[in-house]
């Protein structure tokens, strides 16, 4: 039996997943990490502590595949597949190895007012036209920016030479080879708003827009090929002996969508993490969208031409839950939303429009914020938790309608993964919501499980994309149970409310 090691750095939690060579999980292992809120619409991490934390996650779920299947199962590891929370931004020392500043989390808005003046001297569209992505906070280059133009001394030392740049991957393929490789994948890559994802390379226009030095950036490489080797010392307290192969790289939702089988043109998925993120292959077009959504590269490798996809994004899926959770303290842990929620047949006209950081696709409005509309002295807590869940479904549902707009593909059904879909009563929503089936598969660990199949592919665990389609299975499925008529009622009365939401922090 052959092993793959799949990491799976996320925006709260670093997990390491050891799957088989039929796509079995085999053991996996968890550690979350601290959040950091210097200032109101400010988010970062610890880039150290990510590290620590990945590299802890991987020890224990190697020494738990010894335990249970015997240290000689330790050398049938042949690859490391990554994938990541996307868009967050690292700079560190070459040299050192440490970083200078906080990562700037993909939630930041700090850089909001840079992309409205961005925005209004026209540059909106050639940054469309070239990345295939909405000018937003989002996104990496105005986070780069901001490191470079507030860090004391960064940019000269960046135009020295003394700097690296990266998304989460690149930083753990720096540490995961001590050092020796700075690359980045294609899919993330095309998530930083510097990448020209027709020509495939780092745009020259774009780095000048922000004044990014290019000695900064790493080597773009394909998602599935071997693109350097784990520092052998990393893994030897468990045993494992030997260098790794890193051979698989994807930003968290192409892992997803790969994960999930999505092979063919006008397959989608979506998957319910701190966010939520719908893609769709769109195969080797790059469809330009009308609907705010964003276009993307799904994956490449050595013998393939990328794969498209269009996406979007919602920024708050289940951490609405943990705000429930950890803000109102309405339940003591995630899982209670659902009992809760559950206990009461509807939202009483009560809607949670959850914009924290501002909403994405296909509001695109960084200065939206949370609002909670519609409460009555009747309103209760658990009309507050069926609405946390609804407002989940309802942002999917907003992106799901631009999907099949841009596409111009009546989309039949919706494959779901991530830790939220084991919530039965929000799987039910979302299809009522959409009006279509929502698939939920038997392995919901879908992202790290399309690390591990392009780390596989690149090995030849796997052959093709075929034989991936034969471990596919269905858990359950979700039919919708709404009228017509009732689901045009709730959508209409959820954008009522989006629309209170809209521009409240705009100075």
């Amino acid at each position: 039996m052959k092993y793959i090691l799949a990491l799976d750095q996320g925006t709260t939690s670093s997990r390491a997943i050891v799957f088989d060579e039929t796509g079995r999980l085999v053991v996996s292992h968890a550690e979350e990490f601290q959040q950091i809120f210097p200032q109101a619409g400010w988010v970062e991490h610890d880039a150290n502590e990510i590290w620590q934390s990945q590299l802890s996650a991987s020890l224990a779920s190697l020494g738990l595949l010894a335990s249970k299947h015997g240290e000689a199962a330790l050398d049938k590891v042949c690859a490391v597949g990554i994938t990541n929370q996307r868009e967050t931004t690292v700079l560190w020392d070459r040299a050192t190895g440490e970083p200078i500043y906080n990562a700037i989390v993909w939630q930041d808005r700090r850089t909001a007012v840079r992309c409205e003046a961005l925005r209004q001297s026209g540059k909106a569209k050639t940054i469309q036209q070239k990345t295939g992505l909405v000018l937003d906070a989002y996104f990496s280059a105005t986070k780069l920016e901001w490191l470079l133009d507030n860090v004391p001394t960064a940019r000269v030392r960046a135009e020295r030479g003394e700097l690296c740049f990266g998304t989460v991957d690149s930083w753990l393929i720096y540490k995961l080879t001590a050092g020796r490789v700075h690359a980045t994948d294609v899919s993330n890559a095309s998530r930083t708003m510097l990448f020209n994802i027709h020509t495939l390379a780092w745009d020259k226009e774009l780095l000048a827009l922000f004044n990014i030095p290019t000695s900064v950036l790493p080597n773009v490489v394909p998602s599935s090929g071997v693109l350097g080797e784990t520092d052998r010392a990393l893994f030897a307290p468990v045993g494992l002996k030997q260098s790794i192969p890193i051979a698989g790289v994807a930003g968290d939702q192409q892992a997803a969508t790969f994960g999930q089988n999505c092979f063919a043109p006008g397959t989608a998925k979506n998957t319910y993490g701190t966010g939520c993120f719908m893609l769709m292959n769109t195969g080797t077009t790059a469809v330009k969208s009308s609907n705010k959504l964003l276009t993307t590269i799904g994956w490449s490798s050595a013998q393939v031409s990328p794969a498209y996809c269009l996406e979007g994004s919602v920024f708050m899926g289940g951490a609405t839950v943990q705000w429930l959770r950890d803000g109102l303290q309405i339940i003591s842990k995630a899982s209670d939303v659902e009992a809760l929620a559950a206990s009461v047949t509807g939202a009483d006209d009560c809607y949670l429009v959850p914009a924290f950081t501002g909403l994405g696709t296909p509001h695109w409005d960084g200065f939206a914020r949370g609002t909670l509309v519609g409460m009555t002295r009747g309103t209760t807590r658990a009309h507050i938790a069926r609405a946390a869940l609804e407002a989940i479904c309802l942002q999917s549902a907003d992106v799901f309608s631009a999907m099949q707009a841009d596409s111009g593909i009546a989309l039949s059904e919706l494959r779901v993964d991530g830790g939220a879909t084991a919530n039965n009563l929000l799987m039910q929503m979302q299809a009522d919501v959409l009006g279509v089936p929502v698939v939920r598969p038997r392995v919901t660990e879908t992202t790290a499980l399309g690390a591990a199949y392009l780390a596989g592919l690149a090995v030849g665990v796997w052959q093709s994309a075929a034989e991936l389609s034969e471990q596919w299975a269905v858990d359950k499925r979700f039919e919708p149970q709404w009228s017509d008529s009732e689901r045009k009622r709730k959508r209409e009365r959820w954008l009522e409310a989006v629309a209170r939401s809209c521009g409240w922090a705009k100075k």
